[in-house]
């Protein structure tokens, strides 16, 4: 009787790479990213011309005073004490205080009045609760250059001219468009949770600050940036309300102080630019994720 001798298998060792494998998959990656290249050139485009003024002004803000008026984009020579001059030639931590006061207040007084006009609005019921609606979009829609020499008139009357207080005080009475902004987004909490709040015996201050406060933090994140943006960049109501009064300017009248009579001093104007900016860039990157949450699922019914 014969016997078959065992058949040693060979151990497997490592494989090797196949050329023509390795050559497909590069090929592969290579006309995937052609292809993402492709699907996104309008937004690549987009995106190269809204960086394009950016990069201007910190070229500009790096050049010398001469140069900024040649046609030469590249600075001959960076001129990095433009960031230390801005501060020696005017007070620059003094008025990002005024405008961080002024940000920080008209950013707290808008959410704290204009959320419970929002509630109202949106989930109470009352009568004529449209007809104030209808009143809030026709605020919105009112330039507010008619209103100026009014309200002007009225702070000087109580001897408030030359304080933030004129900027400040009317966001605690309430802001038409982060109203509606956030009348919007309180549509889309289902009533069943209101419904579920108040039957448990909470108030509707309690029910708006622990129901629905909780669940729309993104449409409160996108109006305290926006809000906090336009204090920070407003420059026609410092000017008119604290142009008399050093002491309380804000960065975007300080900012003027670099334009004399016969010239601009274009370097030191964008290094102080940039500087004034960055807060603001900080901000929208570090609440960027609720902020575009915010707008677009504002006016999503649900």
């Amino acid at each position: 009787m014969s016997t078959l001798a065992p058949t040693r298998r060979r151990a497997a060792g490592p494989q090797q790479p196949r050329p023509g494998l390795d050559r497909r998959l590069v090929r592969r990656r290579r006309q995937q990213f052609l292809e993402t290249v492709a699907e996104r050139a309008f937004v690549i485009a987009l995106a190269f011309l809204v960086l394009v003024p950016f990069v201007l002004i910190a070229l500009t803000a790096l050049m010398s005073n001469s140069q900024t008026l040649s046609a030469n984009l590249w600075p001959e020579t960076f001129q990095w004490h433009n960031f230390v001059e801005v501060f020696e030639r005017i007070p620059l931590a003094r008025y990002a205080g005024n405008t961080l006061l002024y940000a920080v207040l008209g950013t707290l007084g808008t959410l704290l009045s204009s959320v419970p006009a929002a509630y109202a609005m949106a989930k109470l019921e009352w009568r004529g609760r449209h007809v104030w609606l209808l009143m809030t979009v026709g605020v919105m829609m009112l330039p507010p250059q008619v209103t100026l020499v009014p309200l002007f008139s009225m702070w000087a009357s109580v001897d408030l001219v030359g304080t933030l207080v004129p900027l400040v005080a009317p966001l605690f009475f309430g802001h038409a468009f982060s109203i509606f902004l956030l009348r919007q987004f309180f549509l889309t909490v289902p009533q069943e949770y209101l419904e579920a709040a108040r039957l448990d015996g909470c108030s509707e201050l309690g029910t708006l600050l622990r129901v629905v406060l909780p669940m729309t933090k993104p449409a409160l994140a996108a109006v305290a940036v926006f809000q906090f943006t336009f204090c920070w960049n407003d420059f026609l109501g410092p000017l008119l309300y604290v142009g008399n009064n050093e002491a309380a300017w804000t960065l975007p009248v300080g900012l003027t102080q670099f334009r004399g009579s016969y010239q601009v001093e274009w370097n030191l104007t964008m290094a102080a630019s940039l500087l004034a900016a960055l807060p603001v860039v900080l901000l929208f990157f570090f609440a960027q994720k609720s902020f575009v949450k915010g707008i677009t699922l504002t006016g999503v019914k649900g």
